[in-house]
């Protein structure tokens, strides 16, 4: 398997025509369908009263036409759709269209998705290949309750304009996730380690930890190479209170680090000067700061 991290070159992927974001598609269920299953539900119980009805009148006498109409009411054959639909999941994913990669739009009750993109890589200058699809989440909450004071009454293309907004909201202690879908099949747990070694352990450096080599080998030695992530993998980065980096991998907590510029060097990788996916990062931008517009 060739190595992710080197020769790699950091490539951005191309603008949609049209500046067509890929971030569109959504999936839920019409309205529709909870009228059918209710008036099916509804013809069902009717059906069994009249069974009961009629039975306990005679109960030696049964009705050929209720009964041959109740057996095929409740088939198996008619049933599976209706408890496919009953326990379908009603909250909308969004769906990062090149890779196929589902996105729910709320995580951890109160975290909103503020924009989706690709990170890419190129191998050896010849061939681009999608690694992983990711989703930027904040809590809309934490959001309003530590800038709404100082940037409430400042429009979305103001605060996109404003160096210290973006500084305050990459620095604030406010609880925000980067949520990884691998893509690329023979990703192995060594690549996303060597991968965040070069990334992470240069933004430390740009940042000015004293202690950068200590505090990324840390984060990195939480990727164990007993891990494996599959396509449909999820890797979550996520800033909790009190600046902690919250590690998870399909779901298992894999470590916690207390650093506020480890949390602001993995933000940076997709929000920063220089990220993954440009378009991404302008979408996130606009949506975060729309975040403090909502009593305008």
């Amino acid at each position: 398997m060739v190595s992710l991290r080197f020769p790699f070159l950091f490539s951005q992927p191309k603008k949609h025509p049209n500046g067509i974001s890929r971030t569109i598609t959504s999936r839920s269920f019409p309205a529709t369908t909870t009228t059918v299953a209710c008036a099916l539900a509804a013809g069902a119980a009717a059906f069994a009263g009249i069974a009961a009805t009629r039975n306990s009148k005679n109960p030696k006498q049964d009705n050929p036409f209720i009964q041959n109409a109740l057996n095929l009411l409740f088939s198996n054959h008619l049933l599976a759709p209706w408890a496919s639909l009953s326990l379908a999941d009603p909250s909308p994913s969004v769906v990062e269209t090149k890779t196929g990669a589902a996105f729910p739009s709320v995580i951890f009750e109160s975290r909103r998705l503020l924009g989706i993109g690709l990170r890419k890589k190129t191998i050896l200058g010849l061939k681009n290949i999608d690694v992983y699809a990711f989703g930027v989440y904040a809590d809309a909450d934490e959001v309003r309750k530590v800038l709404s004071e100082k940037y409430g009454k400042l429009s979305v293309s103001e605060l996109k304009e404003s160096k210290e907004f973006k500084e305050d909201f990459m620095g604030g202690d406010i609880g925000m996730t980067v949520r990884l879908q691998i893509v690329y099949s023979k990703l192995s747990i060594r690549s996303v380690r060597s991968a965040f070694e070069e990334s992470v352990g240069s933004r430390l450096q740009n940042f000015g930890e004293p202690n950068s080599k200590e505090l990324l080998q840390r984060f990195t030695s939480q990727f164990k190479d007993e891990y494996k992530i599959p396509r449909g993998s999820v890797i979550e980065l996520s800033r909790e209170q009190g600046h902690v980096l919250r590690t998870t991998i399909d779901g298992k907590e894999v470590g916690s680090i207390q650093s506020k510029l480890l949390c602001r060097s993995i933000l940076d990788l997709y929000i920063g000067e220089d990220p993954f996916d440009k378009e991404a990062k302008e979408d996130i931008e606009s949506k975060f700061a729309s975040l403090l517009q909502v009593d305008h």
